[in-house]
C-alpha cells in the first residue's frame, strides 16, 4: 500500500495516518520528520538540507526528493508507505512520480480527506489544550463535560497563538492556491480516492479502510 494523503490543515491527515500505520505496519513518511531525521543522521541529502536551513532558506525540491528517496529505501518501507505533507504542488507530484518509478514503487492512490471549509475553520480555531493534563479539546466539538472537567479542576483551556482566525484563513488560502491543483492532477491520472473526512475519528477511519479496499 503506497499512498499520498491529501487534505487541508485540520482535515485529520496525521491522525488517520497514525491509525493506518499501526494497523498495516507501514511507515508514515512526514516531510518535516524526514528532514529533521536526515539532518540529525548527517545523510548526504541531510547535510545539504542543513546548510540551506542554516542560511534561513527553503529546502529546494531536489533535496527533499533526495531525502524521500533515502527514506523509502529503508527496510520498513518495503511493504508500503504513507506520504504526508508531500507533494504540495503539481511540479512536486510530477517529480515524485518520476522518483517512485525509478525506485520501482509506483503510487497506488492519492487519498483526499474531504472536509467542508467551515468545519475546518471550527476544528482549527476551536482547538484548546488543557493546562493541567495536556489533553487536546475543541470548544465547538468537545462535550461540555470534557471542557468542564479541565476548568473545574483549576485548569485553563489554552489556545495556540497561531490558531486564530486570520492565520488559519491564510493557511487555508495557501492550501487552496498551491495544493488543490494536485486533486485535479491525480484525478486525471485515475489515482484519486476521495473520502468524507467529517465525523468521529473511527467513522472516518472505517471509510478510509473501505476506500483503500
Amino acid at each position: 500500500m503506497r499512498i499520498v494523503l491529501l487534505g487541508a490543515p485540520g482535515s485529520g491527515k496525521g491522525t488517520q495516518a497514525k491509525k493506518l500505520m499501526a494497523d498495516k505496519n507501514i511507515p508514515q513518511v512526514s516531510t518535516g520528520d524526514m528532514l529533521r531525521e536526515a539532518v540529525a543522521s548527517g545523510t548526504r541529502f541531510g547535510l545539504k538540507a542543513k546548510s540551506v536551513m542554516d542560511a534561513g532558506d527553503l529546502v529546494p525540491d531536489e533535496v527533499v526528493l533526495g531525502i524521500i528517496s533515502e527514506r523509502l529505501s529503508q527496510p520498513d518501507a518495503a511493504d508500503g508507505f504513507i506520504l504526508d505533507g508531500f507533494p504540495r504542488t503539481t511540479q512536486q507530484a510530477m517529480d515524485l512520480r518520476e522518483l517512485l518509478d525509478q525506485l520501482g514503487t509506483p503510487l497506488d492512490t492519492a487519498v483526499l480527506m474531504d472536509v467542508d471549509f467551515d468545519i475546518l475553520m471550527k476544528r482549527l480555531t476551536g482547538r484548546r489544550t488543557c493546562s493541567l493534563t495536556g489533553k487536546l479539546l475543541n470548544v465547538h466539538f468537545s462535550s461540555r463535560d470534557e471542557l468542564d472537567e479541565c476548568t473545574k479542576a483549576g485548569g485553563e483551556l489554552i489556545q495556540r497563538e497561531d490558531d486564530n482566525e486570520e492565520t488559519i484563513a491564510n493557511r487555508l488560502e495557501v492550501y487552496r492556491e498551491n495544493t488543490e491543483p494536485l486533486i485535479d492532477y491525480y484525478a486525471k491520472r485515475g489515482k484519486l480516492t476521495t473520502i468524507n473526512a467529517e465525523g468521529t475519528i473511527d467513522e472516518v477511519y472505517d471509510r478510509l479502510l473501505e476506500a483503500l479496499g
